[in-house]
């Protein structure tokens, strides 16, 4: 991309991109995996402002039930080009509010780019609550772009298609926005902050009058602080489950920052469509599953 001016005063966290392993936000992490695979590539230094990764998944289930692959979105565009037998083109994926879920069947694949939280609003200029919970084609949306998915999967790997897509971007400066640093700094600190869990904190800690900051995230993120705050923190509480953390349930919400245990297991079973403790112990038999395989393969 052509430099900007927006380099001296960056915030750090939009130089350095998300772990490229993090299986956070996937449901089911160890089952989907038996269902699919999943690469993903970092951005060059003249995009990672904007872009937290690339990634690919590949599924090939001919002679095999389909599979729902289930996930808690990050706060999120996505820009995808897909080849399946259900669906095969460019699309522009605005953030899903609700558990996102994805029939796998056949065989197909999709390359992805996953903006960071505000970085498709500032790169493009546009509203990106207009996307919400909506898939639209790319060409509705970036009317240049129409030629990319051709060019898209026309390249033979991921890292050349990820090359594709950035010499695509190079060909579009963009001007400084102290907005979407802002924004930047915000979003970070819902992720990483535990103790932040209401909109009135936020809006304390950064200066910010809760309108405007319903605005700005509505602008550039695509869903309100109070989303974004309430899906960083069950993203936490679903990773720790998957991983094995059953022991005190009413220690893990209250570290999450809810009222109560209750109140936990109520949202945690209306957007994963379970209750906590199924959901772990649903994590763990499938892992088991994987750990056997592999002590088998090895002897």
């Amino acid at each position: 991309m052509a430099p900007s001016s927006e380099s001296a005063d960056e915030p750090p966290q939009a130089r350095n991109p998300a772990a490229p392993t993090d299986t956070k936000g996937i449901l089911h992490p160890d089952e989907q995996a038996k269902h699919r695979s999943l690469l993903r590539l970092p951005p060059s230094p003249a995009v990672d402002r904007y872009i937290e990764w690339y990634w690919a998944v590949r599924w090939d289930l001919r002679g095999r039930p389909p599979y729902r692959a289930e996930v808690l979105s990050y706060p999120s565009v996505n820009l995808t080009f897909e080849r399946s037998e259900t669906r095969t083109g460019g699309f522009v994926n605005g953030v899903v509010t609700t558990k996102f879920i994805r029939e796998l069947s056949g065989q197909g694949e999709t390359f992805g780019i996953r903006f960071r939280a505000g970085g498709f609003g500032a790169f493009t200029g546009l509203d990106v609550g207009s996307f919400r919970d909506r898939a639209v084609p790319i060409g509705d949306v970036l009317p240049d772009a129409a030629s990319l998915t051709e060019r898209v999967f026309d390249a033979p790997t991921a890292e050349r298609r990820r090359l594709v897509v950035e010499n695509y971007l190079a060909d579009h400066p963009v001007v400084a926005d102290p907005t979407y640093h802002l924004v930047l700094r915000i979003v970070d600190a819902m992720a990483t902050d535990q103790e932040l869990t209401r909109v009135d904190q936020i809006a304390e800690r950064f200066d910010v009058p809760a309108r405007t900051l319903q605005r700005m995230f509505r602008r550039y993120v695509g869903a309100g602080p109070k989303w974004v705050l309430r899906r960083y923190r069950l993203q936490d509480g679903a990773d720790l489950l998957a991983k094995g953390r059953t022991e005190d349930l009413a220690a893990l919400a209250a570290e999450l920052g809810y009222f109560d245990q209750a109140h936990f297991s109520r949202e945690f079973t209306t957007e994963v469509g379970m209750a906590p403790l199924e959901y772990a112990k649903n994590s763990l038999r499938f892992r088991n599953e994987v750990t056997a395989k592999v002590v088998r393969t090895r002897d």
